[in-house]
């Protein structure tokens, strides 16, 4: 017996702006699927989630959901007017003897159904809005970034719970873990085109290129069938012109082809600026304690920072992980204990509250107007690594057209605003990142190029974040702050320390037992590396070649003997870039070579 579908879409069509978002749009969710719905930042993901949930109404085109069914959308941004406390807007439209959903779900998701509305922060708002979802239960959940502002503790809890419902529901993520555990199916927004995959988010990426391998290889045959029936039009139309007027139609009618098709968006042309080299030793910290109103955030902690480690901080929401970075930078005094930082430290900071930006400016005033940024008497141009560069051009490296230039920061998604953070970050030279949630937000095809940027970078790295796939791809060394002024050192990333823990997340009731001193020793799979070194390896091949390419293409440039004399900074910068590509393609074969060995000898 066929299935009735929770949710049918026929025909949809939506334009916003004189822009499609979606043309005839056809999509079925049928009873227990759990798919992952992705998508570039601004693809539509979003809107088309408010489409299937009623909130945004299409142009045209049906929606049809059964009698007795029912569809619960988890909103970014929640309006609690006429409710005085989160918890009375969680538990609103439920019956008394369904109130203990949402208590259950505000200890998993650790939000507080007492605190007022109007003192309530975003995040704040978020979970209360998650929590009031999960206790509705309806027939088709549709979760919108739905681990945002959660820590790992509360993740992992929603991870269990999604696991287990009977439910269906489509996820809207960029913790990669969280969707591979969770999905099994896709629904990729490309280009107004809404694919479907009967394959969770594990296989996404796989399939994604293929289908762009057989765009390029379609797009390549029409190029050579236009080339051919043009030179056949050029060479032969005056002799035949009248019997072959339908070639000619039939030339223009691949032409018109040709100009329909829509080009994909490319990645964004991130490039960190590296600063002058930070001395060898870059943070020291000995003896910290530090303790706020009766809590204590860190008791007895060591660390030593090196050139080039990325150092990621764990643990729940409010345990301490940004002050105890602040300690570290210095902008916060410990109670006990010293702070010694490196010398010739440039910092620079990805704020998680994203602080850096005004939502009322423009994306341009917003760079021209940053003082590191501006250039003198260049009331168009910006300040990109010692070097000026047009705004609109600069924008468009992160995937901005020009018509968002002058649009206002707070008409931004997210992952734009993100990406606009990222683009006043990258622009001055630094050797100590810090980023303080960078993942939120942002797309899977940005994040890899994020992950690729901090791996090839040649600073130091402090990075707070609950995205565990991105702690395994980016931390050499992982801080675990467990509550009651533990601080834990571990060698890797995420999986490592898990390892090296038994397994598990810390229980709520060791926080209160006195903490015990732990072996560093880093936990190494069969191969004898750790994860983190694993994931170097296999990555280390592809970065290798990169190197020799970009020195081979920097030779051929200053085997021009007139280059020097004709071109003198040109010569002069080939010249540094040469040595620098040759220095890094040194230490990654002396890298490759020292991760080899330790494999074979285990």
């Amino acid at each position: 017996m066929a299935r009735i579908p929770l949710l049918q879409m026929s025909g949809i069509s939506l334009t916003f702006g004189g822009d499609p978002v979606f043309s005839e749009l056809d999509l079925v969710v049928q009873p227990g699927d759990r798919v992952a719905l992705v998508g570039r930042n601004g693809s539509g993901k979003s809107t088309l989630m408010k489409v299937m949930a009623g909130l945004v109404e299409p142009d045209r085109g049906d929606i049809v959901i059964p009698p007795g069914k029912s569809v619960g959308y988890m909103e970014q941004d929640p309006g609690m007017q006429g409710f005085a406390t989160l918890g009375d807007y969680a538990s609103s439209g439920l019956e008394p003897g369904e109130l203990y959903r949402v208590e259950r779900a505000g200890e998993g998701l650790k939000f507080d159904p007492s605190r007022p509305v109007e003192t309530a922060s975003g995040g704040e708002r978020r979970r209360a809005a998650l929590a009031k979802l999960m206790a509705e239960a309806p027939d088709l959940m549709l979760l919108d970034e739905p681990t945002n502002h959660l820590d790992i503790e509360a993740i992992a809890w929603l991870e269990r719970e999604l696991g287990a419902t009977r439910a269906a529901y489509v996820l809207i993520s960029h913790d990669r873990a969280f969707l591979r555990a969770l999905t099994r199916a896709t629904l990729w927004i490309d280009r107004g085109m809404v694919r479907r995959h009967e394959q969770g988010f594990e296989g996404f990426e796989s399939w994604r290129d293929k289908v762009w391998e057989e765009e390029d290889q379609q797009r390549h045959k029409l190029n050579r069938l236009i080339k051919s029936e043009a030179k056949w039009a050029v060479e032969g139309i005056s002799a035949r012109r009248k019997r072959n007027q339908g070639r000619v139609r039939a030339l223009q009618a691949l032409r018109a082809e040709k100009s329909a098709q829509i080009k994909r968006q490319g990645s964004a042309a991130m490039a960190l600026e590296s600063g002058p080299k930070s001395g060898r030793k870059v943070i020291e910290a000995k003896g910290l304690s530090k303790s706020f109103g009766g809590q204590t955030i860190v008791r007895n902690f060591d660390l030593l920072a090196l050139r080039g480690d990325r150092v990621a901080f764990v643990g729940p929401n409010g345990v301490g992980k940004t002050t105890l970075l602040k300690m570290l930078l210095g902008q916060e005094q410990p109670d006990e204990g010293s702070v010694t930082q490196g010398t010739n430290l440039e910092i620079a900071v990805f704020d998680q509250t994203r602080a850096q930006l005004d939502p009322e400016m423009t994306l341009w005033d917003s760079l021209t107007g940053d003082p590191e940024m501006r250039v003198s008497g260049k009331a168009d141009q910006v300040m990109v690594g010692g070097q000026p560069k047009h705004v609109v051009g600069y924008l468009k490296e992160f995937l901005f057209d020009e018509r968002q230039a002058r649009a206002a920061v707070k008409s931004l998604s997210g992952g734009e605003k993100a990406r606009l953070l990222l683009a006043k970050l990258m622009a001055r030279p630094s050797n100590l990142l810090v980023l303080d949630e960078p993942t939120n937000d942002l797309d899977v095809e940005t994040l890899d190029l994020l992950q690729e940027l901090l791996n090839d970078y040649n600073g130091t790295v402090l990075l707070v974040s609950h995205d565990r796939d991105f702690l395994d791809r980016v931390a050499t060394t992982t801080i675990a702050m467990e509550g009651n002024g533990r601080a834990t050192v571990y060698a890797g990333g995420w999986s490592d320390y898990i390892t090296q823990r038994g397994g598990d997340l810390p229980k709520k009731e060791e926080k209160t037992k006195a903490s015990k001193p732990k072996v560093k020793q880093e936990t190494q799979s069969k191969s004898g590396l750790s994860f983190s070194e694993k994931h170097r390896l296999e990555k280390l091949p592809a970065e290798i070649a990169r190197l020799e390419a970009e020195i081979g293409k920097l030779e051929d440039l200053m085997s021009d003997p007139a280059l020097f004399t004709r071109e003198p900074v040109k010569f002069q910068k080939a010249t540094e870039a040469l040595v620098e590509r040759q220095e890094k393609l040194a230490a990654a074969e002396e890298e490759w070579l020292t991760l080899e060995e330790k494999a074979e000898g285990a």
